[in-house]
């Protein structure tokens, strides 16, 4: 039995840390990967701790939020300190201690192991937690799916039926190079119909929700939002003048909103309801007032064809600051 530890900040998680910690785990029977974070850190420790449980399932992942010297120089028994957190979290003996700097030849010592080094300097991948701390669209390509969604920036498209969300969806995406997540109420009413009830929109609610998480682990910076159950919350209101308490539960708001006017012709293609002009000002009012009772940074887009284009995009940038525009638009 041959049992392997290593230590970090993981702050955040990135494809050097991948690389160590997969090393590691080949070359051992047992990896204890120990994930340390202080009270004032930029990126929560229990989050780091999530993320490495999930890049890491095979492996002992274990938090430490001790406060605790960080470097020799700061105690005079800095390593007897660390010697003592390390036999804490792994009582057993430690074969192989893994590091990708210089100090895990010293902790290899202090806890009779041997050092393990792998890609010291970081020449395999180029990368450091700073680094991406300080310019995380810079080094997208670096970040492991689960902490991608950590830094992606979401727009979300909302408004009445016919406003043309979808449309504009695509385009964004195109635009940013990323992905968008279709509205899922067109894929249930073409699959199930229109005949509607609560139920119905929870399920739609639910799985649009699944879907943006699970494209946030994919997105390229941003992801583009054609709905989200903000939208499905205001149609329950149409359809039925009430809403389940799950839309209020509901928690994932995306960073931005644009909610889309009503200058655009009504068309009807089969999934769609309220076409009258009382009825759609009212959906469109309704938007507006979710928007605003969830306090969500939003803005209004109007403007026919190009123009509609033109003025979301203006829109995000305003909004969203320069971040938006700063980095080469590029697959992830």
């Amino acid at each position: 039995m041959t049992r392997g530890f290593l230590l970090g900040k993981f702050m955040p998680p990135h494809n050097g840390h991948v690389l160590l910690c997969e090393t590691a785990a080949a070359l051992v029977d047992e990896l204890t990967i120990l994930v340390c974070w202080l009270p004032d850190d930029p990126v929560p420790g229990p989050l780091r701790l999530q993320w490495m449980r999930e890049l890491f399932p095979r492996a002992r992942v274990i938090g430490h939020d001790a406060v605790v010297p960080q470097a020799p120089e700061e105690h005079p028994d800095f390593w007897p300190i660390w010697r003592g957190i390390v036999r804490s979290a792994h009582p057993e003996p430690i074969d192989l201690v893994f590091a990708s700097e210089d100090y895990g030849q010293r902790l290899a010592a202090e806890v009779g192991a041997r050092f393990h080094p792998v890609d010291p300097g970081r020449k395999a991948v180029p990368v450091s937690a700073s680094a991406i701390r300080a310019d995380p669209w810079g080094q997208w390509h670096h970040l492991p799916a689960p902490v991608k969604p950590h830094y992606a920036q979401t727009i979300c498209l909302h408004g009445p039926e016919s406003t043309g969300k979808s449309q504009l969806a695509a385009h964004l995406a195109r635009h940013f190079g990323t992905q968008h997540v279709p509205e899922f109420g067109r894929t249930w009413c073409d699959w199930r119909g229109t005949d509607l009830a609560m139920d119905d929109l929870l399920a739609i609610a639910a799985t649009h929700d699944a879907m943006t998480r699970a494209a946030l682990r994919q997105c390229n910076r941003r992801l583009v939002l054609d709905t989200d159950p903000l939208m499905t919350a205001v149609w329950a209101e149409m359809l039925f003048g009430r809403r389940d308490p799950w839309f209020d539960a509901w928690q994932g708001a995306a960073d931005l909103y644009l909610l889309l006017d009503i200058d655009l012709p009504w068309i009807q293609d089969g999934t769609r309801f309220f076409g009258e002009e009382a009825d759609r000002r009212r959906f469109f009012e309704l938007c507006r007032a979710e928007l605003d009772r969830r306090g969500v940074r939003w803005v209004l887009v109007s403007g026919i064809g190009e123009a509609r284009s033109e003025n979301a995009l203006a829109a995000i940038s305003a909004e969203m600051g320069s971040a938006l525009n700063a980095f080469a638009i590029s697959a992830c």
